[in-house]
């Protein structure tokens, strides 16, 4: 039997070649953000407001944490839900280990967190991507 407040996380994570600087880069800059994930007007200072756009609508998120080139973590509100997104850069011998964590999925909200676990993996490719092209 499931706990009344129990909460479910979509956890996905990555190995890259590259180092943590330039995985940060691709997390942290709007025109690289874009890229990858959505439309937005980021800024990696805790405490800040910020918006992600899609064509599906947007969703509105605040900075929680930010230690450059290690975590990043912020609040993802849309249609209902109220979760946390924290990234985490662990350098390797051969670049960087990547972990993302969104956490807060209700039980009854099941669609959500099957659009996360199905949208994730598809915007940590891209991410991929992004770092791979960036000098």
């Amino acid at each position: 039997m499931t706990k009344p407040n129990a909460t479910d996380s979509v956890i996905v994570e990555r190995d890259l070649p590259h180092p943590p600087e330039k995985v940060w880069r691709a997390l942290t800059q709007p025109a690289l953000i874009e890229e990858w994930l959505m439309k937005n007007d980021f800024e990696p200072v805790a405490g800040r407001h910020f918006k992600l756009s899609a064509d599906w609508g947007a969703v509105d998120c605040r900075v929680l944490a930010v230690e450059p080139d290690r975590t990043l973590s912020y609040t993802w509100a849309a249609y209902g839900l109220e979760s946390v997104v924290t990234w985490t850069l662990t350098p390797t011998a051969a670049g960087t280990h990547l972990r993302m964590e969104q956490s807060g999925f209700r039980p009854d909200q099941e669609q959500a967190y099957q659009g996360a676990q199905g949208g994730w993996p598809r915007f940590l490719g891209a991410l991929e991507n992004v770092v791979a092209k960036l000098e």
